[in-house]
């Protein structure tokens, strides 16, 4: 996935010359992830600029290039570090193509590295994605393999839109196949949601790394004779409904997964969504599996906070009433 993001980087500003990126540390050393490697060299120091660790004024800086007629793109170093920018990210990025009844676009991508699983701690392997969510004037976006990464993220950076885009670092290594001389007018929008498992007997909605432990999570289910799909919803604002709906109504039955906290988080206002607009499909109430409401935990405690197959498969058990780690039994059991 890395070399698939520096690839669709080297696309964009090759297709583009107004493309600029920003960040800490991107230019000389490729980044901490190295997913600029290279690009310093091929594209010179104006157009791959390193910056002063001061995230408020990175995004500044987009907003002034953005004004000019620049497409920027900017790396956040780590999703907690995203604060210090968030005022200018909910304040300015969001709303100036609103503010000026449409004549501003604001065409900036700020790409962060997102979530855990790689032995980090907090400000290292945080998911911020529901703050970004509810702020109208954004687009947020979630890859969870190679070949997404190169498309959306030069779909990103085409886009007159600010996209939040979000890439789960624990997928950094993750190899796929990736085609890259399709046109990329060919390719799905970024907006849809995907299929990726077929399955019957419940949906599984997730997004980022969480697709993969969903994916693996419906193969375990298979072995003991249950059909599971899995839904990769790649947009999170907006959410394509029309895809997650059409599963609803085929299953009946949904588990909604991410890392990010339970108390207000995406899975939420997915769920009510899926009420509102599914009521009468539902064989069993929709269940959500989480991280915790706490800081980041520390590296030796985090395979408690994120969501694995087992959490995963222990919601499956609780929306086909099976016995599960609540009931103990299935309430038909009970009875």
């Amino acid at each position: 996935m890395g070399k698939a993001l520096n690839a669709g980087l080297r696309q964009a500003m090759k297709d583009d010359e107004k493309v600029v990126l920003l960040g800490e540390d991107i230019g000389t050393l490729g980044g901490v992830f190295r997913i600029t490697d290279g690009l310093k060299n091929e594209f010179g120091a104006k157009r791959v600029i390193d910056t002063p660790l001061a995230e408020s004024g990175i995004i500044g800086t987009a907003v002034g290039l953005a004004f000019r007629g620049y497409r920027p793109v900017v790396e956040i170093q780590f999703d907690g570090f995203v604060y210090p920018g968030f005022d200018q990210i909910v304040s300015q990025v969001a709303k100036l193509h609103y503010r000026t009844q449409g004549r501003v676009k604001m065409p900036i991508t700020i790409r962060i590295p997102w979530a855990g699983g790689i032995g980090a701690a907090e400000h290292h392997s945080e998911s911020p994605e529901a703050y970004f969510v509810h702020t109208a004037g954004l687009r947020v976006v979630a890859v969870s393999n190679p070949q997404d990464a190169y498309r959306c993220l030069q779909q990103a950076i085409a886009s007159d839109d600010p996209v939040i885009f979000f890439e789960p670092k624990r997928l950094y290594h993750h190899k796929g196949e990736v085609d890259l001389e399709a046109p990329l007018a060919d390719a799905p929008p970024m907006g849809l949601a995907k299929v990726v498992r077929p399955g019957t007997d419940a949906t599984i909605i997730t997004y980022g790394a969480m697709v993969q432990t969903a994916l693996d999570a419906a193969e375990a289910a298979s072995d003991e004779g249950t059909s599971l799909e899995v839904i990769d919803l790649r947009s999170l604002s907006p959410i394509d409904y029309d895809t997650v709906d059409a599963a609803v109504r085929r299953t009946g039955r949904v588990v909604v997964a991410h890392e990010a906290s339970r108390e207000a988080g995406l899975a939420a206002e997915v769920i009510a969504s899926i009420t509102e607009h599914c009521f009468e499909y539902l064989e069993s109430a929709p269940v959500r599996v989480t991280g915790h409401d706490i800081p980041y935990p520390p590296a030796k405690l985090e395979k408690f906070h994120l969501p694995d197959l087992d959490r995963i498969l222990d919601a499956v058990d609780r929306v086909l009433d099976r016995p599960n780690s609540l009931t103990g039994a299935s309430m038909e059991e009970q009875a």
